[in-house]
Parts: C-alpha cells; structure tokens; sequence
C-alpha cells in the first residue's frame, strides 16, 4: 500500500492481515496483523488488536498492541499501557506508560550526540611513585 499527501489518514482494521513491507505517508491507523516491515516517514498509530512481527522504520509511533520485533522513529516512540514490544527501541524521544510489557534494549538520544569517549584513568595516589627523600634536607 502506498499513499500520496502527508495530510492523508488510512486505517486498516482488524481484519486486514498483511504479509510483506508496507510504505505509506502522513499518518496509517493499524488494528490489524502485519508480518513483514513497515517504512513511513509519517506516524504509525497501533491500536489494541495490532500484532507486528517484523521491522519498523518511521516518523513516530504510538504502540497499543503487540509488536515483535525492533522499532525506530526519526521522533518518538510512544509505548502505551497493555502493549507488549519485545524488540529494541531506538527513537529521539520516548514515553513509556505503566504496564507495558518491553523486552529489549533503547538507544534515546534527543540531540543526536554521540558518545563522548570515557576520561582517562587515574592512578591512585597510593600507587603514585614516591620520590626519595635527599639525604641533608628536612
């Protein structure tokens, strides 16, 4: 499936199932099952009913239902009480409700920084090397 406009709304309904990678604009309302990718640089709303086994890649999403599988959004990623995400998650901004279930890893990084290398060791004082005293001179 495959929407023109960013204005537009598609809703597919529970009994849509879907195998294979689906692309869309604007914003895709999902209650049905999807095994495969979904790519959008649009929001992706997952009702109760959804059930995703496989990728996504968009704008935004805000889960409800059940996904398997890793998520990335360019923004945000909404995770909703009830749903279930067992994947790795990486957007700019994230908000988890409580009683989500989520198994996996999160990579947020609103600024988009990257990793500062970690400072040099320091060695402890007490393993410094100790300079002699000079014989003559208290």
């Amino acid at each position: 499936m495959t929407t023109t406009g960013n204005t537009s709304k598609n809703v597919l309904t529970s009994d849509v199932e879907i195998k294979g990678n689906l692309k869309f604009s604007g914003e895709l309302t999902l209650e049905g099952r999807l095994d495969g990718e979904i790519h959008s640089d649009g929001t992706l709303l997952l009702g109760d009913s959804a059930a995703i086994n496989g990728t996504i890649d968009v704008g935004s999403v805000v889960v409800r239902g059940k996904v398997t599988g890793n998520v990335t959004a360019k923004d945000k990623i909404e995770i909703k009480a009830k749903a279930e995400l067992f994947g790795d998650i990486k957007a700019s901004k994230l908000v988890i409700e409580e009683g989500v279930t989520f198994v996996g890893k999160t990579e947020v990084n609103p600024n988009k920084v990257s990793p500062t290398p970690p400072p040099p060791p320091r060695t402890p004082d007490h393993l410094k090397p100790v300079e002699p005293v000079k014989p003559g001179l208290r």
